[in-house]
């Protein structure tokens, strides 16, 4: 056992006595533990953390998240991050402390995993111990005295013009190069487009209905040419399938199916970093750039928080420069 996991050891005892004892007694009991485990190799005992006391926590905090209306796939991610931190520390989830959770970190750190991502599990798991706090389920909040990490940010450039052109005329399908405008239109998540029926789309009015996050409806729209393209790609349709945009077999397609039809058009273009979601960076950009408020570009994206849509947005120097000068005195 490495000098760190004996330290975590040494807290855990230090944390199950501190109550029975004085502070010279408790003082004086371990380092007397100290001395006996320093001369042995301790190896942990894997416990199953999915019964018992741990498991009954856990199921509760996901009820309550269900209960408040997360999405499936948020309440995925909860158990995902869960799991995977409650296997590496091997401990129930009431003994858990600040000095756990930093191990934790530091160990996907690590690994390689980016700090962004790691930022999410922080966020995760202190929903998590938040929410078991204010339960009255845990004495102390382990993730109280860890802020956040600082993500390095990346400019996350939307299409130019020149792209949106070249990808074009390598989308080779009607149905590719719907798909391809439909998303650059719409702003839609990959996840709310392929869920769309094809009676849902309203030709007369250029709008349609989605679900998102949360069960949450919004309305969005169509610009001209995306419904050209859309209404092409319909008409040549012979199946029989409801779903707007179909695969083999005349399947509903899925977000994987997606992915990859766009991971071929760019290696044929011969564009980087193709994929649905910058195409939304690209909505939210050219709307902002011709004067549309945030707050409506935040509707239409289905954002709760103005900062998240701004986060979307790549402000160009020249953007920049030119309102400067328009505005200054």
């Amino acid at each position: 056992m490495s000098v760190a996991e004996k330290q975590l050891f040494l807290d855990k005892v230090r944390t199950s006595i501190s109550g029975d004892l004085t502070g010279s007694q408790l003082e004086y009991v371990m380092t007397n533990i100290t001395g006996i485990i320093n001369g042995f190799d301790l190896i942990p005992v894997e416990q199953d953390l999915s019964a018992g006391a741990t498991g009954d926590m856990i199921e509760a905090f996901i009820a309550a998240k269900e209960v408040e209306g997360r999405s499936p796939k948020t309440i995925e991610r909860y158990r995902y991050c869960i799991s995977k931190m409650l296997k590496y520390l091997n401990t129930p989830i009431e003994s858990i402390n600040v000095y756990h959770i930093r191990k934790y970190l530091m160990a996907e750190k690590q690994r390689g995993i980016s700090d962004g991502t790691i930022n999410g599990y922080r966020d995760v798991f202190g929903s998590l111990f938040g929410w078991l706090h204010n339960e009255g389920l845990i004495q102390k909040n382990p993730i109280a005295n860890i802020g956040p990490i600082k993500c390095e940010k990346k400019i996350k450039k939307p299409f130019s013009d020149i792209d949106v052109e070249r990808l074009k005329e390598c989308c080779g399908t009607e149905r590719n190069r719907a798909i391809f405008f439909f998303l650059l239109s719409t702003g839609c998540r990959i996840s709310e487009m392929c869920e769309l029926d094809k009676d849902d789309i309203n030709f007369q009015t250029l709008e349609c209905i989605v679900h998102g996050k949360g069960n949450k409806q919004r309305t969005v729209f169509l610009s001209n040419v995306a419904a050209m393209m859309l209404k092409r790609y319909l008409d040549k349709r012979t199946d029989d399938s409801h779903a707007l945009f179909v695969g083999k077999g005349s399947n509903r397609l899925q977000p994987g199916g997606v992915r990859f039809m766009l991971k071929k058009v760019a290696a044929k273009a011969g564009i980087e970093n193709v994929h649905p979601h910058r195409c939304r960076r690209t909505l939210a950009t050219s709307l902002i750039d011709h004067g549309m408020q945030v707050q409506d570009v935040a509707f239409i994206l289905g954002h709760e928080k103005l900062d998240t849509t701004m986060k979307y947005v790549y402000m160009s120097q020249q953007n920049v420069k030119n309102a400067y000068r328009k505005f200054a005195s």
